[in-house]
């Protein structure tokens, strides 16, 4: 059985607020609820302080946080059991996200 890595480190990157102001940007692969796919590749791509940033910045959209994925989880409730993952999910549930 071969699992899944879990987040993996980003090093040496700089995500300023229009960087991450970026990631609001783009269409979800056939599928993929738009809103559930942004908020994944920001959590795939940046430290937790800049997701922090970028969360707020979704809000301000009136995006939804708890839209859910291909398998029908939030985001959330996705990374809970994420390794490195309690940093972003802290930032989610401050954010009002549910799992």
């Amino acid at each position: 059985m071969s699992l899944k890595k879990d987040k993996q480190k980003v090093l040496g990157e700089v995500f300023d607020d229009q960087r991450i102001a970026g990631f609001l940007i783009g269409e979800a692969p056939e599928g993929v609820n738009r809103d559930y796919y942004l908020l994944e590749r920001a959590y795939r791509s940046m430290k937790a302080e800049s997701f922090a940033t970028f969360v707020r910045l979704f809000q301000e959209q009136n995006l939804d946080l708890d839209s859910p994925g291909p398998e029908g989880k939030t985001l959330l409730a996705r990374i809970e059991d994420h390794r490195q993952g309690a940093e972003y999910a802290e930032v989610l549930k401050a954010a009002g996200a549910r799992a």
